[in-house]
Parts: structure tokens; C-alpha cells; sequence
């Protein structure tokens, strides 16, 4: 196959997968640098006995790194309002500069992100490959949760429910509704 083939199985994988709208979740751990985290959206139950979930990490994540020497992982689940969060956590900047501007806990000794909409504290069970990725299964250890709205990803863009006409429907974020800082 040549390359300019794969290039465009490749955008057209990406086109397609941008039609299923996603939860917006940033998963955080901690290794000897201190806490990590990044934006993920490749997340999902697995299993309910026992709680299993499974998160996609790119096989050169810092976040990744951080999970297999600590053996722990935080999945936060974003709120509507979290949309700069996401951002935050989606760039390649230290991880020290990422957890400076956004207030959070612990479970564990793992990072829980205030005002997430859930989260689920979670132990390794197991790595599997995953092409660049690797699919790792957590067994969730603790979780809690404020409820509220989610923040979605649908089309390479950020989404909300729309429940004003009393059915819910997707929506684009209103960029001037869109908080000037990290939630804190």
C-alpha cells in the first residue's frame, strides 16, 4: 500500500470515528515527576463484576508512563463548563504547568479534578497492545461524582446537551459562554 493510500484511510478512519460522539475525560496518575494527566476520549466500562474500565493511551504518553510505575489512574469525567480543562490537559506543555492552573484532590495519591462531572480511582489489571496505542484495563478502586452536564466531543469539536426544548440534543459550546479560566 502506498503511503499516500494509507494517508487517506487514515483520514477517512478519523472522518468516521469523529461520528461517534464521546465523554471528554482527562486521566491522570502519578509517577517520580509528580502528577501526570492528559485528555482522553478512547475510555469505557468494561465489565461490572468487577468494575473494569479501559482507557487508549498513545504508547509515548507521559500520562501512560506515570501509570505503569505507579500501577494507578484516575478517570475524570469532564463537566460541561470543563471545556478549557480538556484543552489544558490535551497539550504537550509540563505536567507540572498543567496541574498549576487546575484545582484537584487525591484518591489514592492519584489526581482527582475538581468539579469533575465523575471520577473513578483505578489499579492496573492489565496492558494490552494496541497498535500505537495500549488498552489499559483499571479495576476501580474507589469513585464519586457531582453530577451535572458532560462536556462531549462530536465532529473535532466540543459538544453539550441541549435540554432547553426538553429533549436532549447535541450542540455546539458556546465559545462566549466558555469560562476565562480553569475551573478552580
Amino acid at each position: 500500500m502506498t503511503q499516500c493510500a494509507m494517508a487517506s484511510r487514515e483520514a477517512g478512519f478519523r472522518s468516521l470515528m469523529a461520528r461517534f460522539a464521546t465523554g471528554v475525560t482527562v486521566v491522570t496518575s502519578v509517577g517520580p515527576s509528580g502528577p501526570a494527566g492528559m485528555t482522553a476520549n478512547a475510555v469505557a466500562s468494561l465489565s461490572l463484576d468487577p468494575l473494569l474500565v479501559m482507557v487508549g493511551f498513545e504508547l509515548q504518553s507521559r500520562t501512560l508512563a506515570a501509570v505503569r510505575q505507579s500501577g494507578l489512574f484516575a478517570v475524570n469525567v469532564l463537566a460541561s463548563h470543563q471545556e478549557e480543562v480538556s484543552r489544558v490537559f490535551a497539550g504537550k506543555q509540563p505536567e507540572a504547568e498543567k496541574f498549576a492552573g487546575c484545582a484537584h484532590g487525591k484518591c489514592l495519591g492519584v489526581p482527582v479534578i475538581n468539579g469533575a462531572l465523575a471520577w473513578l480511582c483505578c489499579q492496573v489489571d492489565a496492558i494490552y497492545p494496541g497498535g500505537d496505542h495500549v488498552i489499559v484495563v483499571g479495576n476501580v478502586l474507589e469513585m464519586g461524582g457531582n453530577g451535572g452536564e458532560p462536556l462531549l466531543f462530536y465532529g473535532g469539536d466540543y459538544r453539550r446537551l441541549d435540554s432547553t426544548s426538553g429533549a436532549d440534543r447535541l450542540r455546539d459550546v458556546d465559545q462566549r459562554a466558555r469560562p476565562g479560566r480553569i475551573v478552580r
